[in-house]
């Protein structure tokens, strides 16, 4: 079961994102990962594997972790097209949508979990955090900016500014994961900050793209002491 990260040192969850093949997905599984991200295709950044990629990775991940599609798409029927071919259990939607998509992935998609995505810049991504908050079952904070004339949508390996990611965290009711630069070296300031209900990260444990096991091992050795000062 997931857990929030409380006053009893219980640490957050972790999304281990970019994932490319079997045995990435097994390694981040083995090393506590409790969920999974998988890219689509994007009009930039690191990550995107082929639909039929993500379908064969899918059906090899237990039952009881969650598997992220991360999709660009803005129009319902698209989306839903594509977790009914890749059977993920969560929909990343990384740019913004019409609020009627929301009511029409709730209806096609009865139990899949919905994350919106938003791209930390300024103030005023709280309340764009606040506005779509009660369309959505979690709220993932990260760095991109959707305003280029080629969208950055995730992947930057760049922090955001984390008072701000602070501040959503206390005012919006779902749970929040945070993205954006993390590392073995500044998730436990990171936590300490913002106190998020879970973690994303893919370059922080990669190396040349690829999963890197030293990496993976030293992040979940640094997560795993996060219990509160």
């Amino acid at each position: 079961m997931i857990m929030r990260l409380s006053d009893d040192g219980m640490r957050p969850n972790v999304k281990i994102c970019c994932i490319s093949s079997i045995q990435e997905a097994a390694l981040a599984i083995q090393y506590g990962a409790s969920a999974l991200g998988f890219v689509s295709a994007m009009p930039s950044g690191p990550g995107p594997i082929p639909e039929e990629l993500i379908v064969e990775i899918i059906v090899t991940v237990p039952a009881g972790i969650a598997t992220f599609l991360l999709t660009c798409r803005q129009d319902a029927d698209s989306i839903i097209a594509q977790q009914q071919k890749t059977k993920a259990n969560t929909i990343q939607l990384v740019d913004t949508v019409p609020f009627s998509v929301y009511s029409a992935l709730r209806k096609e998609l009865s139990g899949i979990t919905l994350v919106q995505v938003i791209h930390v810049a300024d103030e005023a991504s709280v309340g764009e955090a606040k506005s779509v908050a009660p369309f959505v079952d979690m709220i993932l904070l990260d760095s991109g900016n959707p305003k280029l004339a080629v969208k950055e949508l995730g992947g930057t390996g760049r922090k955001h500014n984390w008072e701000i990611s602070k501040q959503i965290v206390g005012f919006v009711s779902k749970p929040v994961f945070l993205a954006g630069g993390l590392n073995a070296g500044n998730v436990r300031e990171a936590i300490d900050v913002v106190r998020p209900y879970g973690v994303d990260l893919c370059s922080g444990v990669r190396s040349n793209g690829q999963l890197d096991e030293e990496k993976v091992t030293t992040f979940f050795q640094a997560i795993n002491n996060c219990a509160p000062r």
